[in-house]
C-alpha cells in the first residue's frame, strides 16, 4: 500500500471560545489546498481511499482534495486521526483500510509524523520529521500498516508541491 500523509492546510487562530476542532482553513490556506491538489492530479496521483480527522481544517483539507478528483472518492472521517489519539492507535484504524492500495490520510502534527516514524522504524520519534502545513509524505507500507517496515517514497512542502503543478 502506498500511504499518503496530508497536513492539513493554514487555518484560522482558535476561536475566544478555546474551540480548537472548530478552526477552518483560511481563504489563503484553501487557495494553497486547491493548487497542490491541481498537483498532485498533475502528477498522476490517485487515492482509493481519503481518510480524514473530524476536525474542521482537516476536513475542510480532505474536501478540497477530493474535490479535485470530482469527489471519487469522498472523504471519510476516522476519529483515531484527531489531535491528541496516540500514533499507535491511529494506526489499529488504519488497518482496516489496508485492502486499498493507495490511501491518503489528513491530519495534524505531531500525530502525522509520529505515524509516519512508527511506521518506518518502530518507534513514534526516531524519525525526525517536520511535516508542514499542507505537506505531503508518501509512504510504501507493507501489506499491513505494522510497526516499522515502510519505506519513505518521498516527502515534499506545500510550496515543493504547488511547483510540481505545472
Amino acid at each position: 500500500m502506498i500511504l499518503y500523509i496530508l497536513r492539513h492546510g493554514i487555518a484560522e487562530d482558535a476561536p475566544a471560545d478555546g474551540d480548537d476542532g472548530a478552526r477552518k482553513l483560511t481563504a489563503r490556506g484553501r487557495e494553497k489546498l486547491r493548487d497542490s491538489a491541481d498537483a498532485m492530479r498533475a502528477l498522476g496521483l490517485k487515492f482509493d481511499v481519503i481518510l480524514t480527522s473530524p476536525l474542521a481544517r482537516a476536513t475542510e483539507t480532505a474536501e478540497v482534495v477530493a474535490a479535485a478528483y470530482a469527489n471519487d472518492p469522498p472523504p471519510q472521517v476516522v476519529p483515531a486521526l484527531a489531535t491528541g489519539v496516540p500514533p499507535q492507535e491511529a494506526i489499529a484504524a488504519l488497518r482496516a483500510f489496508a485492502k486499498h492500495r493507495r490511501v491518503m490520510i489528513v491530519g495534524h502534527e505531531p500525530q502525522l509524523s509520529a505515524i509516519a516514524s512508527l511506521l518506518m522504524t518502530a518507534a513514534p520519534g526516531a524519525a525526525n520529521i517536520n511535516l508542514k502545513k499542507g505537506g505531503l509524505i508518501a509512504l510504501e507500507v507493507p501489506a499491513r500498516p505494522e510497526r516499522g517496515g515502510a519505506q519513505l517514497r518521498w516527502m515534499l512542502t506545500s510550496r515543493q508541491l504547488r511547483k510540481l503543478r505545472k
